[in-house]
């Protein structure tokens, strides 16, 4: 049995095993074909953050895989009230077949697959978004091929979805360009660890420099769930963290933009960018959904 909370807890071969099938599903979908992989199987979905892409690709997902999802907020659940996490671990893995968790804390996510007998998704926590960059290199391979050897440039916040790309430039051997305002850089134990790992990552506080000759170019928002009462501070912080027509310009000339949404237009990307010819964003939020059926069917057929 295997847990999915980073990317790096599958083999790279693993992760394109699981992205090559996502695109099967995805023409299978398309083609109106049904694919019941996964008939009478149930995914138990706990929400402690507010959702619109996670919940509907994993719910729907689950449906057209000819399972059930159901939606746990913990505010209504015994977690609500203090039951311990292991205990709701060992009692969930008893009643349903896999868990998917969307959370701040990354540890709460851990200590539940310690105690859980069945697969544990990260949906999202604070640290590590996995989810997220798996449909992003889904779509980057639909639109140009294998990411492998190309270069990405991440501009913004050194946040949950920069770990995951960092982790990702292991996983899918990328190289990886930073762009961080002061103050505002990745956990330095992870981007060491990646390293480490062999990941070809600079980090820089120049957004030109980094996204210069790039393959593709990614950005989140300013201030995430829970951040909201530093969003003015963050806007000064992130004044010159736009990415509009005229940095995208330092990129090639086919580089894709992605944003993993919601998106704040004037900030963090220009409308032009977003809506542009060159943004990819909305294969990047279908594909939410590919693959994650992709990583459920690999998880529950172990």
């Amino acid at each position: 049995m295997k847990h999915f909370l980073t990317l790096l807890d599958l083999e790279p071969r693993e992760l394109e095993s699981i992205l090559t099938r996502a695109c099967e599903l995805k023409t299978m979908q398309k083609a109106g074909e049904s694919h019941h992989t996964l008939a009478g199987k149930t995914l138990g979905m706990i929400f402690d953050k507010a959702s619109t892409r996670t919940r509907i690709s994993f719910e729907v997902g689950m449906y057209q895989l000819g399972g059930h999802a159901l939606f746990l907020h913990s505010g209504t659940t015994q977690l609500g009230r203090g039951e311990p996490i292991e205990d709701s671990a060992r009692v969930l893995s008893r009643m349903v077949d896999a868990v998917m968790i969307r959370t701040f804390d990354h540890v709460m996510v851990q200590k539940f697959a310690q105690y859980a007998t069945v697969p544990v998704i990260n949906a999202l926590t604070d640290l590590t978004h996995p989810c997220q960059v798996l449909a992003d290199v889904m779509t980057y391979r639909e639109h140009r091929d294998s990411i492998r050897g190309r270069t990405v440039a991440w501009v913004g916040d050194g946040n949950n979805m920069a770990h995951s790309w960092i982790n990702g430039a292991v996983a899918f051997g990328y190289h990886l360009n930073l762009a961080c305002p002061e103050g505002y850089a990745p956990t330095a134990s992870l981007l060491q660890a990646a390293r480490n790992l062999g990941a070809q990552i600079e980090l820089t506080h120049d957004v030109r420099a980094a996204v210069s000759g790039v393959d593709l170019v990614t950005t989140d928002v300013w201030a995430s769930m829970g951040q909201e009462e530093e969003q003015a501070e963050r806007e000064k912080a992130f004044a010159g963290y736009i990415i509009d027509e005229r940095i995208m310009a330092h990129a090639k000339p086919n580089a894709l933009f992605m944003h993993c949404l919601p998106a704040h237009r004037g900030e963090e990307v220009s409308a032009a960018v977003i809506d542009g010819t060159q943004s990819v964003v909305w294969d990047e939020a279908e594909n939410r959904l590919h693959a994650q059926k992709a990583l459920l069917e690999f998880l529950l057929q172990q």
